[in-house]
Formats: structure tokens, C-alpha cells, sequence
């Protein structure tokens, strides 16, 4: 194939980028990173899921690297090139700071997911209905015996700056109208991006990027190509090089096309 693109390596979201509402990749984006990877161009995920929750996805399209748990660790063709877990300390205070609150907290680790609030509607909802996942099971009682990168806090939106007061260590950002991330401060997906271009050396101005939500927001702007999905979040879009069709609409597909990658 003759490309006339000068992109290297390619970024993936997934929810709501790669898989539609019913939990289902489009035929055309199936075809469009079968040519990427045909044409010698690195495809990586790069998601705010675990890798335990990332793993049917990447195996379904056959693709090893990916930078997950929202920029805080990344894996390329089986090795971790990045790997940066909150500190106990604070893993301690945030699980303290949800219980004085009575907000569910989600815990990611590398393989451990742990909710505090596991059968709580807004949990049931965004993992069932949008992640397509399995609830996690609740927390077992004393700190976490596993590295923790990530929570899934799910708070209402006028306490949320309480906790963005408490914990200014922590970058806090909504993935979903339920749900925010909290991570490191210096933490995003365009910290795991950088590390995944540093490990390639391949630089920015040759990465392109496909996301949809708040927290694709820094990646979108990091990479030379930001693309944003026509069913994307509208405060995502001002952060894009364009915003493409609907992911059900062939919008990975068409991207693609348009600036020459297939």
C-alpha cells in the first residue's frame, strides 16, 4: 500500500472511539487498523482502562502496546516502558475522603479491580451499560496489598472541588457524566503517550490520536494529529485537529482516509 502520510504510529481511545454503544468495533475501523498495521504503522491503545479490561480488546485486534489506566502505565509489545502507581499514603486518604463522603470509589490496579460501593446504581450503570464489564467486587477490608494507579470516583458535581482541594496532588478529570478519574497530578494519557513516543523515538508531529471524552482532552492536543469522534464529548472538540464522523458513521475509517493514512 502507498501511504502519503508522514504519521508513524496511531493512538486509540477506546470507549466510544473503538467500541460503539453496543460494546462492538465498526467493520470499517476492523479494515482501517488491519491496513495501518499491513503499512508498517504502530497502533496503540490508550485508555483509562486496566489492563485487565483493556486485554479482549487488544486481542480481538491483535494489537500489544498500549498505554492504559489514563496515561499511568503503558506496555509496548510486552514490555513496560511506564509505570507510575498513586502513593499508598494517598491511596489511604482518598478511600478515607470517599468513606467520610459516602461516595463509591472504584479501584484500578495493573490486574485488581475493587469497588468500595460495588452494587451502587451509578457503579452498576457505568460499568454494565457503557464499559460492558463486569461490576467489580467490593474492596476487602485494610489498605490495598496491590499497587493502585487509578480511582473512578463517582461524586456529586458540587463536591467535586472538595476533593480537588484536599487532594491537590491529584489530577481529577470527569471520563463520564457519573465518573471521574483521579490520578497523579502530572498524570494523563498524553504523559503515557509521551512515553511511549520517547520509547519509539518517534516525535509528537507524527502521532496521530482518536478519542471522545474529557479525559482524551491533553492527549488530543499532544499528538501533531488530534481527531476527535463526531459523537465526542463537545467540550473534547475544540482540543482536535477535526472532529471526524460518528464512530457508527465509519468515523475512524474516514479520518484515516483523509489525512492519508489508508
Amino acid at each position: 500500500m502507498n501511504r502519503t502520510s508522514s504519521y508513524r504510529i496511531v493512538f486509540f481511545d477506546i470507549d466510544g472511539t473503538l467500541l460503539n454503544e453496543e460494546g462492538r468495533i465498526p467493520d470499517s475501523t476492523r479494515e482501517a487498523i488491519r491496513r495501518l498495521r499491513d503499512s508498517g504503522v504502530e497502533v496503540v491503545l490508550a485508555t483509562g482502562r486496566a489492563p485487565a479490561h483493556l486485554a479482549p480488546v487488544a486481542r480481538d485486534l491483535g494489537i500489544d502496546s498500549y498505554v492504559s489506566l489514563t496515561g499511568t502505565f503503558a506496555v509496548y509489545r510486552g514490555q513496560v516502558i511506564h509505570d507510575r502507581p498513586l502513593p499508598p499514603s494517598t491511596v489511604r486518604e482518598v478511600i478515607a475522603a470517599g468513606s467520610e463522603n459516602g461516595d463509591p470509589l472504584v479501584l484500578l490496579g495493573k490486574t485488581e479491580v475493587f469497588g468500595t460501593h460495588a452494587d451502587h446504581p451509578h457503579v452498576v450503570e457505568t460499568f454494565l451499560q457503557w464499559l460492558k464489564l463486569e461490576v467489580p467486587p467490593p474492596l476487602p477490608p485494610g489498605p490495598p496489598d496491590f499497587p493502585v494507579y487509578q480511582f473512578l470516583l463517582y461524586t456529586p458535581a458540587e463536591r467535586v472541588p472538595q476533593y480537588e482541594e484536599r487532594f491537590p496532588e491529584l489530577n481529577i478529570i470527569r471520563w463520564h457524566p457519573l465518573s471521574l478519574d483521579m490520578i497523579p497530578r502530572e498524570a494523563s494519557k498524553a504523559s503515557g503517550v509521551a512515553a511511549m513516543l520517547e520509547h519509539l523515538g518517534i516525535p509528537p508531529e507524527a502521532a496521530v490520536a482518536f478519542g471522545d471524552a474529557l479525559n482524551d482532552r491533553e492527549m488530543l492536543s499532544y499528538v501533531g494529529m488530534g481527531i476527535a469522534m463526531g459523537n465526542a464529548h463537545e467540550s473534547l472538540k475544540p482540543y482536535a485537529r477535526f472532529v471526524t464522523d460518528h464512530i457508527d458513521n465509519d468515523g475512524v475509517w474516514r479520518a484515516l482516509k483523509r489525512i492519508g493514512m489508508i
